[in-house]
């Protein structure tokens, strides 16, 4: 069973950067597509970032250049630098891990088994 505990969420002003992290059980990352998502309040939950196996990272359009997504494969721990954060940016944050053949490691939701249980990111104006 892989668990993912993600931490790092907090309350800043526009322009202002987090660093979220993911920590995984061991192994996960060498496994599965690894990826961050986030949901707004009445919201759909939409990707935002995921990082493959070779390390080639995907965006969303949303917060190319603000975010950076990587991971220590070592410790096992996945990683969001987002900087130049705007109020659109608030949302609950959650790491997700798993592998979907159809779809690839990308930002589709069915491509995720496992879930964190998130943290809020909070941007005010």
């Amino acid at each position: 069973q892989v668990q993912l505990v993600e931490s790092g969420g907090g309350s800043v002003q526009a322009g202002g950067s987090l660093r979220l992290s993911c920590a995984a059980s061991a192994n996960t990352y060498s496994h599965y597509c690894v990826s961050w998502f986030r949901q707004a309040p009445g919201k759909e939950r939409e990707g935002v970032a995921v990082i493959n196996n070779d390390d080639t990272p995907i965006y969303a359009d949303s917060v190319k250049g603000r975010f950076t997504i990587s991971r220590d494969n070592a410790l096992n721990i996945l990683y969001l630098q987002m900087n130049s954060l705007k109020p659109e940016d608030t949302a609950m944050y959650y790491c997700a891990a798993g592998w979907n053949r159809k779809y690839g490691c990308s930002l589709n939701r069915n491509v995720y088994t496992f879930w964190g249980q998130g943290t809020q990111v909070t941007v005010s104006s």
